[in-house]
């Protein structure tokens, strides 16, 4: 299990530290752009998953039974963040953090039919995880919540808001908010947040349908927000002017400019494109787990 040696001081978080670092300009962009609807940038890419498609029949026959690309996507982005932890902070309270741990937020639906209702899946993964770690942690989640009848955490405080009355449910949410700010939200309810980790993902491609760009939250610190679709055949042009077959599923991706630049963000999705394409890297943990800037 990966350990960094930093010791928390005066002005951290409970979920991450002040970058006390990062330089003059970074650090008045979330007074310039406070709101994280403000610093949103969006793109959109695709992957081509002959090579995925292949290793996941492969795994199946070895034991693993129902790993999936999203499976591999999320193992990309841990392993990603590994090497550019930069993606890994947040802004909270007008001051840039990097995360302690990494976060990742997936809504699951409790049923096959349109009416069913989605909930959390909010997993945490270290660094050094393989593609395995992370099926296992996975589907961890999603067989906890699929089997159990009962709310989770997230549901039970949604609940118990709305039995308040309006002006007292405005109220409660513009506490949360100022909590928020100071960093003074308690673990558990952290724990249980949508609107705060170091990504969610959304699969879109388990409905059918292509991507969406879903917006960010003003509410938490959710700095990025990756959606993806269905499979879908594409025939091209090779370099010899033969007609080829094929596999893509196309992604898009909203950020939070002011955690990280543009170069920044660039090098760390071609990292993640690499490691969807390649899911053998994902196998065995990284050589090396690069800190974030002090």
């Amino acid at each position: 299990m990966h350990k960094s040696r930093y010791k928390r001081r005066a002005g951290d978080r409970r979920d991450g530290r002040w970058i006390r670092t990062y330089p003059a300009l970074n650090q008045v962009m979330p007074f310039i752009m406070p709101e994280r609807n403000d610093a949103m940038n969006l793109f959109s890419d695709k992957f081509e998953i002959t090579r995925a498609e292949r290793w996941i029949r492969l795994k199946r026959q070895e034991g693993y039974p129902g790993i999936g690309l999203a499976h591999i996507l999320i193992a990309a982005y841990v392993r990603t963040i590994s090497q550019m932890p930069g993606i890994n902070r947040f802004v909270s309270g007008q001051r840039v953090f990097s995360r302690f741990d990494i976060e990742v937020n997936m809504m699951v639906k409790k049923g096959l039919s349109v009416e069913s209702e989605e909930t959390l899946a909010k997993m945490r993964f270290e660094p050094t995880d393989t593609v395995f770690d992370v099926y296992r942690t996975m589907n961890s989640a999603v067989d906890e919540i699929l089997s159990s009848p009962a709310d989770t955490g997230t549901e039970r405080v949604a609940k118990s808001l709305l039995k308040l009355p309006r002006p007292i449910l405005r109220f409660a949410i513009w506490a949360i908010r100022k909590g928020d700010y100071y960093g003074l939200l308690g673990k558990d309810l952290l724990d249980i947040s949508p609107f705060h980790g170091s990504v969610i993902f959304t699969d879109l491609g388990s409905l059918g349908i292509p991507p969406i760009y879903h917006h960010l939250y003003n509410l938490g610190n959710l700095p990025v927000f990756v959606s993806f679709g269905a499979k879908r055949n594409a025939y091209e042009v090779d370099r010899e002017g033969n007609l080829v077959h094929k596999r893509y599923v196309d992604y898009k991706v909203v950020t939070d400019e002011r955690i990280c630049d543009g170069a920044y963000y660039a090098a760390a999705f071609r990292y993640f494109r690499y490691f969807v394409n390649d899911p053998s890297e994902l196998e065995s943990p990284p050589q090396e787990v690069k800190e974030d800037i002090p």
